[in-house]
């Protein structure tokens, strides 16, 4: 009975349209009736039936004005639905316009009435049945590949393809279509040919048509003008950029054909082919801003003109982050196995986003922040850490690479970018920075050199590098005076970032020059003669040593010579490579590292057939590579290049070979130099161990639930990282980067590399790993083990067990090995170093429990290790390993210093206090004194007694410099552990030994008040606020800004005596050895809170806090500008977020966003306290909290996709905004101020919107739905549109709903 009752009822509706359309009837009386009729037979209106019966009656049949009439009175009372009517009508009119223009224009008519006015009329019973006939029609899932689950998606797709149908229609009416990528439409926008006989009786007048035809196409363009540019309508066409950026692609692509070739656009009155672009381009992107947004923007406008070296709360402190990362990256106390090209790469991408800067801005900020660095030690003091090289090489190497991967990134995608422009720009405008770009004394000779070039290119004098080589920059007829600001644009030219066009920049170089020297010698040795072919005399090495390569090709040409070439050639390669083209060739100096390091694991040589390993064979090469990058400033270079985990492989394939050699085999250098296996390993195992903390204390590994940055640079993770390169170079990586760091690791082996690939190496791992865990056991009477100790503890002490019975000996009894009678001759055991290093434990335990029982003096105890270590230099990390272990146990009786025994530190620990004093001053840190009374004796326990007496009787030469190095930070961490005063005990002793280390060594000491001293470091920190923000008149600069965090270094070089030391700098020194990191969580933001409390009373009156409100202009309320108040809030969230960040990595910020945050905002704070009246200051520190987060979550984890740490991002921020949803949904109540939470919420949810889209698209789609309806409910519309805008595919349909809503 159904279909006889429908059918019925579809002929009494044609009889009632016939009726009225036969008699001219009222169209809504006509209306009203069919409306009565549908509801009496149970019809839901808007009709889906009805839309589709008035479309088919009109096209063609009944195609008449009344007809047409009916069709928009049906609109108007709203029994059918324009989402339903105007796609059926498109797929009919728009392939028909040529025939039926008239029908055409009453189309476009129509939809100009009543398309903006979106509303959707249907319930999810009848949306499937809608769906599937629209689809059938217009074959939607089919063009756009989704499929439109909600009804909201299908307005998209409909009002998407509308837009689309004319603009190719407009484009075929002038002939423009042909021209697109596709030569056709993917839209039935043609006439069908078979119609055309058929119609023609209907066609008006040729004339007429054609005049109506032209109009129409004009009528077309404007409206989709209007698409663009109607709210609801541009706000769904963005919904549709956003989710279908293919088909939006291409859709731009014809807007951009139609705009560029249309007449008929170009007749329009009402809108230009400009404007059409701009519309369309962007999307034109409606999505309004809330109040931190702006403050966003308005407190990040105009470039300040300041410079110098402190700037103060200047423009420049939006980088402080890049300052801080920058000067951590110099603490030659820890290497990273993560490129710092990477973390800076990450860094300045975030930045960028969240300061809503230019790339101009941004280049410029990054340039400054890496001048600044080089100026804080331009004069720098000798000590044995990392100085003004590697901050050189990171000026010139590292940010012109970090740039050059910058700009690649933006050009291998499709759309063309702006980096490169804003590079040059930035770096024309860098010039006016003078007092940045004064040169360091070490680098001036370079920086006029730069000079003269540029000034000879201008001239038009053609030289080469040649030139340079042969003549002194005195002999030069015109004064070449050059900067740092000549060298960086040296350095970009050498990356293809500029062109010699930057030459002529005004003011780059002053002056002419008309001609060159007329004494200039014919050949010197240097690069060019060696690219000639002359042959590598000692001269010409000596030249190519201390000169810096200039190009590729030389290296290139080096490094075959060192593969291919005999072995003295090899060895002079070797030795070229790690002089001045390593240190100082800053335009190639990613290829020098790349180069050494693959030399590190040279090939197999194709003729090889030994049963040996291969490396044997090179040996001479690899110890001079070995030697030559073994100083502090060589290791930071490689680890700032990323080179860690390759250098950490290439040295265990060493090792592992080498220490497995018995010493029966010596190579004699040309020099006359012998080297034995034992002095290969050893300069290996030192490499490789200076590569991972060996040598901190095992209590860092057993603290909170995140352990300080960098301990987990164990072998096994340096592995990893390197087998992780491995595998990204049979990807397409997108990251210029990791190509290089893939190219490496897979030049050296294609296959992944494990511990377990090196058993000899495993097995003094696992030995290490159980001396730092318990006590020495497992040595049994009569193995190969205990011979050896017995053997080198006769070694170590021939005179003392020259007598009847050895007084220092494993073993027992009369027959003991370790010798009996004057004629023991004591020879070195013969035995391969790693049966020597399993021994040496043992060894050291017997010489301290010898010296504590009285068998053995202190002097002999050291200088017993002095022989050890001197036979084998491997053994020194051993007993550093031992002793670092023995003192946490804290079983050894302490030892009396007292110059008899052990070596006095009375002669200036008094002196050495006081000035630690004087570099903690600033801080307001109390410093313990070192002796109560002045009459305590100094006493160290005896594991750290003999280690320093140990390390004072090595000589200061170059020789002992690498072991030294090894020595000195395990040291360092091993006084810190000790109680106080035992860092400035040891400090003492040292500067009696190295006067010139004097300044360091104080420094060294005054890091470790804080390490046991969490009060300390909370000052440490208070201070660090307090001097950025310009709180507190008694800091260094009570200007605040970045001058005030970092300084000027340190040393009493600059002023007469030793002065405090900057905040930051200290606490970038000590964050490092903090034991327990977790409390920093609680503290920063305790610390950043009461900032925002100072700040406000600082910056605006106390009787005006409780009337201020935020102005949606963000500027001046009540002649108070809170602008200036809203900088200062965020470079309080900028410097929290830092130090977090960099003292825990993104361990630290994972636990502060998953349960710091939501435990603070749970928690019930003193609202009446001092600075918190009113209303203003609850919200300031809302917003500061959202500053904070947002960029904690993306130093930690970027602000895309494409680094590794953002693959556990979705998980963290999933799990907050489902928080900050359970409280919106009242499922959790806070106990925090609700102005405060609403500031949060509001200003997290912004900054996540507007600069990190990528963290709203990886959220669950529900539960930004969630979230979204929250913000509703505190009448945040616009935001949460914005939110379910960017939430991807899952979110558009809500999206659309809400704007719907939002026009109806």
């Amino acid at each position: 009975m159904e279909v006889p009752m429908q059918c019925s009822l579809w002929e009494s509706v044609l009889e009632l349209t016939k009726v009225a359309q036969e008699k001219g009837g009222d169209p809504l009386v006509w209306a009203i009736q069919v409306s009565s009729c549908l509801s009496s037979s149970g019809v839901s209106l808007p009709s889906l039936e009805l839309a589709n019966f008035l479309v088919s009656h009109i096209c063609w049949e009944n195609n008449l004005p009344i007809a047409w009439k009916f069709l928009e009175k049906a609109l108007v009372i709203k029994i059918v639905s324009p989402i339903i009517v105007f796609p059926l009508l498109s797929s009919r009119v728009i392939q028909n316009r040529h025939l039926r223009p008239a029908a055409y224009r009453l189309y476009m008519e129509l939809l100009r009435r009543h398309i903006f006015t979106l509303k959707i009329h249907v319930n999810m019973q009848s949306y499937k049945k809608i769906l599937n006939f629209l689809d059938s029609v217009l074959h939607l899932t089919e063009v756009f590949g989704m499929h439109a689950d909600e009804p909201g998606v299908l307005v998209v797709e409909i009002i998407f393809s509308i837009v689309w149908q004319l603009l190719d229609a407009s484009l075929d009416d002038e002939g423009l279509l042909q021209l697109t990528p596709e030569k056709k439409s993917r839209w039935p926008t043609k006439t069908e040919d078979m119609e055309i006989d058929g119609c023609i009786a209907d066609m008006e007048r040729n004339e007429h048509k054609e005049r109506l035809k032209n109009l129409n196409t004009l009528l077309a363009i404007e409206l989709i003008g209007q698409f663009l540019q109607n709210k609801a309508t541009a706000r769904i066409l963005y919904l549709a950029r956003q989710n279908m950026p293919v088909h939006w692609g291409a859709f731009v692509q014809h807007i951009q054909l139609l705009a560029g070739n249309s007449s008929a656009l170009q007749s329009s009155s009402i809108i230009s082919p400009k404007a059409l672009l701009q519309l369309a381009s962007d999307a034109h992107n409606l999505i309004k801003a809330n109040s931190l947004q702006e403050y966003v923007r308005s407190t990040s406008r105009s470039l300040d003109t300041c410079a110098g070296f402190c700037f103060g709360s200047s423009r420049s402190s939006l980088w402080l982050p890049l300052d801080l990362l920058l000067e951590d990256a110099m603490d030659g106390s820890q290497v990273n196995a993560t490129s710092a090209i990477e973390i800076i790469t990450d860094l300045v991408k975030s930045l960028q986003a969240i300061n809503a800067t230019t790339w101009h801005e941004t280049f410029l900020g990054l340039w400054m922040a890496a001048l600044r660095l080089v100026q804080r030690e331009r004069d720098p003091i000798e000590v044995p850490v990392p100085r003004l090289d590697t901050r050189l090489c990171m000026l010139f190497s590292l940010i012109t690479l970090v740039i050059a991967d910058l700009i690649e990134e933006e050009e291998s995608e499709a759309f063309e970018g702006t980096r490169r422009g804003d590079v040059v720009s930035c770096l024309q405008y860098l010039g006016d920075y003078q007092s940045l770009l004064t040169p360091p004394q070490a680098v001036t000779t370079a920086a006029n050199q730069a000079a003269a070039k540029a000034m000879m290119f201008r001239s038009g004098i053609n030289t080469s590098t040649s030139y340079f080589e042969c003549i002194n920059m005195k002999d030069m007829p015109t004064n070449c005076s050059g900067n740092l600001h000549h060298l960086i644009v040296e350095a970009c030219i050498a990356r293809h970032l500029l062109d010699t066009s930057a030459y002529f920049w005004p003011g780059y170089v002053n002056g002419h020059m008309n001609q060159l020297p007329a004494s200039m010698p014919t050949q010197v040795p240097g690069w060019s003669s060696f690219m000639k072919g002359a042959p590598l005399t000692p001269a010409m090495i000596n030249t190519l040593v201390s000169a810096p390569a200039s190009s590729l090709a030389e290296l290139e040409k080096i490094f075959e010579m060192a593969v291919k070439g005999a072995n003295d050639e090899k060895i002079a390669a070797a030795t070229i490579l790690c002089g001045a083209s390593l240190i100082l060739g800053w335009n190639i100096q990613e290829h020098t590292v790349n180069f050494i390091t693959r030399l590190l694991s040279p090939p197999v040589p194709t003729d090889y057939s030994g049963k040996e390993s291969h490396l044997i064979g090179y040996a001479p090469m690899l110890n001079v590579l070995l030697v030559g990058i073994a100083p502090v400033d060589c290791v930071q270079i490689f680890s700032l290049h990323g080179m860690v985990p390759q250098l950490a492989a290439s040295s265990m394939t060493i090792c592992e070979v080498f220490g497995s050699c018995a010493p029966n085999i010596s190579w004699t250098l040309t020099t006359g130099e012998d080297i034995s296996v034992h002095a290969v390993f050893s300069n290996a195992f030192a490499l490789l161990l200076k590569l991972w903390r060996f040598n901190h204390p095992p209590l860092e590994y057993r603290v909170g639930d995140v352990p300080p940055v960098g301990c987990q640079l164990t072998p096994e993770y340096l592995l990893l990282v390197r087998n992780s390169h491995l595998v990204s170079s049979g990807n397409m990586l997108k990251d210029p980067n990791r190509r290089r760091l893939a190219t490496v690791a897979s030049s050296s082996s294609p296959n992944p590399i494990f511990v377990d690939s090196f058993p000899k190496l495993r097995v003094w791992y696992r030995q290490h790993l159980a001396c730092i865990a318990s006590t020495l056991s497992g040595l049994v009477n009569g193995t190969l083990v205990c011979q050896t100790v017995d053997v080198l503890l006769n070694m170590m002490f021939k005179k003392i067990n020259s007598g009847s019975q050895s007084l220092i000996s494993v073993t027992s009894g009369s027959s003991s090995s370790s010798g009996t009678g004057s004629e023991d001759t004591s020879p070195r055991p013969k035995l391969p170093a790693w049966d020597i290093l399993e021994a040496i434990p043992f060894v050291v335990d017997a010489a301290l429990t010898a010296c504590a029982h009285g068998r053995l003096s202190p002097r002999e105890l050291c200088t017993g290790l002095k022989d050890l270590a001197d036979f084998l230099p491997a053994s020194l990390p051993t007993i550093v390993s031992y002793f670092s272990a023995e003192v946490t146990r804290g079983v050894w009786k302490p030892v009396f210093m007292n110059g008899t025994d052990w070596p006095s530190p009375a002669a200036n620990l008094s002196n050495v206090e006081e000035q630690i004093k004087r570099i903690l001053a600033a801080t307001g840190v109390d410093v313990p004194s070192l002796a109560a009374g002045g009459s305590s004796p100094a006493i160290l326990p005896l594991p750290l007694a003999a280690f320093v007496s140990l390390t004072i009787t090595y000589k200061l030469d170059k020789a002992s410099q690498r072991f030294l190095n090894l020595a000195g930070p395990a040291l360092e961490s091993l006084a810190a552990g000790c109680p106080w005063p035992c860092m400035p005990i040891v400090a003492s002793l040292w500067t009696q030994k190295a006067k010139r280390w004097s300044d360091f060594l104080v420094f060294s000491a005054s890091r470790t008040v804080f390490l046991s001293n969490n009060h300390a470091v909370i000052q440490l920190l208070k201070s660090c606020f307090n001097a950025t923000l310009g709180l507190n008149s008694s800091s260094i600069s009570s200007n605040g800004g970045i001058g005030a965090l970092l300084g000027h270094g340190f040393g009493s070089h600059f002023y007469s005596g030793i002065s405090p030391v900057a905040p930051g700098i200290l606490y970038l020194r000590v964050y490092r050895s903090i034991r327990d990191i977790m409390f920093l969580r609680e503290e920063i933001v305790l610390l950043l809170m009461q900032s925002i409390s100072e700040i406000a009373h600082s910056e605006l009156p106390r009787q005006r806090l409780n009337k201020l409100k935020i102005p949606k202009n963000g500027k001046k309320f009540g002649n108070v500008s809170l602008a200036a108040t809203m900088t200062r809030v965020k470079l309080a969230a900028l410097l929290g977020a830092s130090l977090l960040w960099l003292s825990g990595g993104s361990g630290l910020v994972q636990s502060l966003i998953k349960e710091t945050l939501p435990s603070w905002f749970l928690s019930v704070h003193n609202t009446n306290q001092e600075g918190d009246i009113g209303l203003l200051v609850p919200m300031l520190k809302g917003y500061a909290l959202a500053y904070f987060a947002v960029l904690c979550g993306a130093f930690a984890s970027g602000v895309d996709s494409l680094s590794m740490a953002s693959k556990r991002r979705p998980k963290i921020i999933g799990r907050h905004v489902e928080f900050i949803a359970s409280v919106l949904d009242g499922k959790i109540s806070l106990g925090c101020d609700p102005a405060t939470w609403h500031a949060y919420v509001s200003g997290f949810v912004s900054l996540m919107v507007g600069c990190t889209p990528t963290w709203v698209f990886e959220v669950d789609a529900e539960l930004l739905k969630r979230l979204s309806k929250g913000l509703r409910r505190w009448h945040e519309e616009d935001l949460a549109l914005a939110l379910l805008s960017i939430g991807g595919i899952g979110t558009m349909g809500s999206a659309a709903e809400l704007i719907m809503e939002a026009s109806s």
